[in-house]
């Protein structure tokens, strides 16, 4: 019994694969040479500006502790949910902080940035994308965008050099909005 056509094509073929691959392996390590020259020295450009780093990464929650800037008992009443623990991020000098609903859960987390004005509204663009969001203009002078879906609300406004970022599992952006306003007061911004 010879098998169909193509167990015989394999058995054919599959030694000859398996030599190209061991030989493949066992390469001398070097690297291959190339014929192309090297760019003329003068096309390349140096420049003393730095690239532009765009917004900080989001922070992360880091340890528990107590929000410096925002009750607890607030958030609750806020948002709606009963806070059962509150982390901080490790920013200084202040932290982002996250209230939880339960063990694993955020339910609300605020971000307040302080640095120069393009950051801040980088900071901004990045929650509530211009394209994607509602403006926001709340408290008076301040300006950015709000969000609102099935995963929940995102209220994101900066002011000179400080950007303020809410998000909550709550449909509802006004919530996010009442908090950002909060803190933005509490903290004299």
């Amino acid at each position: 019994m010879t098998g169909s056509p193509m167990n015989q094509a394999l058995r054919i073929a599959l030694p000859s694969l398996l030599v190209l691959g061991a030989l493949t392996a066992c390469g001398s390590g070097e690297p291959a040479k190339t014929t192309s020259p090297a760019p003329p020295a003068t096309s390349v450009a140096h420049s003393s500006a730095p690239a532009p780093a765009g917004p900080p990464p989001v922070p992360e929650p880091a340890a528990a502790g107590t929000c410096p800037y925002l009750e607890k008992s607030f958030v609750a009443e806020a948002n709606g949910q009963l806070v059962r623990e509150v982390r901080l991020s490790a920013d200084q000098p202040r932290p982002a902080c996250f209230f939880y609903a339960n063990a694993t859960d955020v339910q609300l987390s605020v971000w307040v940035f302080e640095g120069d004005a393009k950051t801040a509204k980088a900071v901004v663009d990045r929650a509530a994308p211009v394209a994607d969001s509602s403006p926001a203009s709340a408290p008076a002078g301040w300006a950015g965008g709000s969000l609102s879906g099935a995963q929940g609300a995102v209220y994101a406004v900066a002011k000179d050099g400080a950007a303020v970022v809410v998000t909550s599992n709550q449909q509802q952006s006004i919530k996010a909005k009442r908090i950002a306003e909060t803190v933005i007061g509490n903290l004299g911004l």
